[in-house]
């Protein structure tokens, strides 16, 4: 991926309103994007957290640390003006404009709190770092997190009963919207030795469809594709429409080959995609803490005028 870091992006910026004109964000991107020879496809990655593109927020934040450093003005919405203490530093004529030369202006260090680097393995990581944007870094440091936490709710289903599984099954397809009321879901399922059928369960509140439910707890070694076979002749024998394997291991792609090419809808769920969904809807976690993402509220600001 050749998408730059928004520390590669600050002196192309700087020197693409070095005229002094008023620039609009829109066509810097357009231009910035051309010299980076950034590919469409490039300019739509987005986001671990998909909240927004890679490119526009690196640029984004590029932007921002080069107003923090009093290097450009941004006097209107979506548009820019280099100052003139960004004039001065484009005459110094320097090959990259980094998070370390932006600290030389007090604007920027009132902004940008940091520490100074002890050793070339602490400066060299920070330097790592520092090509990455706050909100790159939020990104990361959350999904890290959550990764580690995913890993210890695997190994503790893994060491749970049989019976405490399929009441998991249970709350997450509750707590996903299926099932009706948790009585009714409580008895469908648990059905064991019923030709390759766990339970059922309501597709929604009224019952409007069933949905068949095969819970597997496998030790290591992904579900054979016989037993997804199976699951799917006991669909095939009851005429439903739909059902839901779950394991705690995975499938091979045969499985998931033979799934597209039936009749019944199978959908299947590995370990990895149990613990992502158990994590999602609250299912053997609880919330920590929360931290609000804000931006601005440019509409609050805007002047009324008659």
């Amino acid at each position: 991926m050749n998408i730059p870091d928004f520390q590669s992006i600050m002196l192309p910026l700087l020197k693409s309103i070095s005229d002094g004109s008023i620039h609009e964000v829109k066509s810097i991107k357009q231009k910035l994007a051309s010299e980076f020879n950034l590919t469409e496809n490039e300019l739509k990655v987005m986001l671990p957290s998909g909240r927004a593109r890679l490119f526009d927020n690196r640029l984004g934040w590029a932007n921002t640390y080069l107003k923090k450093a009093g290097l450009v003005r941004s006097d209107e919405r979506g548009k820019l003006q280099i100052s003139d203490e960004g004039k001065k530093l484009l005459l110094k004529n320097p090959s990259k404009i980094k998070v370390s030369t932006l600290k030389q202006f007090k604007t920027f260090q009132d902004f940008h709190v940091y520490k100074k680097e002890s050793g070339v393995a602490e400066a060299e990581q920070k330097t790592d770092e520092e090509n990455k944007s706050p909100e790159e870094k939020m990104d990361e440091g959350y999904i890290m997190y959550s990764n580690e936490i995913k890993s210890e709710i695997l190994k503790k289903i893994i060491n749970c009963t049989p019976s405490f599984f399929e009441n998991l099954v249970v709350d997450l397809l509750i707590n996903m919207g299926y099932g009706g009321s948790r009585r009714d879901a409580g008895e469908a399922i648990g059905r064991s030795g019923d030709g390759g059928i766990d339970g059922l369960i309501k597709e929604d509140k009224l019952g409007l469809d069933t949905i068949y439910i095969q819970a597997k707890k496998y030790d290591g070694n992904n579900v054979p594709v016989s037993d997804v076979r199976d699951f799917a002749g006991s669909l095939l024998s009851k005429k439903a429409k739909k059902g839901i394997f779950i394991t705690t291991s995975d499938f091979p792609s045969s499985a998931y080959e033979f799934v597209k090419s039936i009749e019944p809808k199978i959908v299947l769920i590995n370990g990895d995609q149990l613990v992502s969904f158990m994590y999602q809807y609250n299912i053997g976690v609880n919330i920590k803490s929360v931290y609000e993402i804000k931006n601005i509220d440019h509409d609050y600001f805007e002047e009324i005028t008659a």
